[in-house]
């Protein structure tokens, strides 16, 4: 290889050693002045990914919005007004909760507290909140450190008859105030979303009846003429059809008639402390689709546990030896129901649309 060559060939790799010197050192300058005008943006997020719920001091997801409207006898947490009862784009309510829950001489209560704070939206109880009388006491040690940690998301509080043991339910009353008796009466109502909830009382010795004539018989038919609602949902502690200790209370029959006369479509309670789902029925007890209502007891929130006792028709199913709540989700035109056992497994659940 000649002189010229060789000079020719070093002066090539010089020019390309500097040209990539110069790009090296522009590329550099790019990123900086990008990361320069980019310091302080977040970063980039999945596509379609759901950010975490803020949680409140309880450490549950807190409650959603509900709609709600003015009703005779309406309770008294503050809620927005409700939805149109035909609207399709009425909020979805979840509402979660058992009957026979306060025992300080168990662990039920704790057990199904801790579920219950694990749980969206609000909260119901469904009688027999704290035994063995209903006294101040017993709500005090018994209800107040257990399901008590969530009383400002219990919105229907239902009353029991150990809750009458104490005079006047007085211990009931005092607990959880103007929501337990919003009208001076153990009945009322109020409106969730597209739903009618109505709460009753099924210690009917204590409370003038419970028959069409009675004063709550009387509110209930007027409470019902007066709603638009499309969806209707009764808590009450004493259930009509039961195969458990207690079995079927009768005299709570009129208010099965004014309610399927009405269309309402779901019925909860407690008393017998199991957990058993029935078939749509009418209030003789005969199997009816559609057009019947659907009955659930779920008395699984903390006293002792029971056996069934008998099986009684249209009993689709039953769970006995097992604390836990149940949820339920309230959407416009349908609702779907779970049991949520302590263990953690999801025993029971489905979904029927209002009639």
């Amino acid at each position: 290889m000649d002189r010229r060559t060789a000079g020719r060939q070093l002066a090539l790799l010089l020019t390309v050693f500097l040209a990539t010197l110069i790009l090296l050192a522009a590329s550099r300058l790019v990123l900086e002045r990008t990361a320069a005008g980019n310091r302080g943006s977040p970063g980039p997020s999945a596509v379609g990914a759901v950010p975490p719920p803020s949680v409140g001091p309880s450490g549950a997801i807190p409650p959603p919005s509900l709609g709600r409207s003015a009703s005779a006898g309406t309770a008294n947490p503050t809620l927005p007004p409700a939805a149109n009862p035909d609207a399709s784009d009425a909020p979805t309510i979840t509402l979660t909760g058992a009957g026979d829950i306060g025992d300080c001489g168990r662990d039920g209560a704790g057990r199904t507290a801790d579920l219950l704070g694990r749980q969206s939206g609000w909260f119901f109880t469904a009688g027999d909140n704290a035994y063995a009388d209903g006294s101040a006491s017993d709500y005090r040690r018994c209800y107040a450190p257990t399901w008590g940690r969530f009383l400002d998301r219990t919105i229907l509080a239902v009353v029991g008859n150990h809750d009458w043991e104490t005079a006047g339910a007085a211990g009931y009353l005092d607990y959880f105030g103007a929501r337990a008796a919003p009208a001076g009466t153990t009945w009322y109502s109020m409106d969730l979303g597209t739903w009618h909830v109505v709460v009753l009382d099924s210690a009917c010795d204590h409370v003038g009846g419970c028959d069409a004539g009675s004063p709550q018989g009387r509110w209930l038919a007027a409470d019902l003429r007066a709603s638009p609602a499309r969806c209707t949902l009764a808590i009450w502690h004493r259930p009509r059809f039961s195969s458990g200790e207690h079995g079927d209370a009768a005299d709570v029959g009129p208010f099965w008639q004014l309610l399927h006369e009405d269309g309402a479509e779901l019925v909860i309670n407690g008393h017998d402390h199991d957990y058993e789902r029935f078939a749509p029925q009418d209030p003789s007890g005969r199997e009816e689709r559609p057009g019947g209502i659907r009955e659930i007891v779920v008395g699984t929130g903390g006293g002792v546990l029971r056996s069934f006792t008998h099986e009684t028709p249209n009993s689709e199913f039953r769970l006995a030896g097992t604390y836990g709540v149940l949820r339920l989700t309230l959407h416009p035109f349908n609702y779907d129901w779970e049991f949520l056992p302590v263990s953690g497994a999801i025993s029971d659940a489905g979904s029927t649309p209002c009639r």
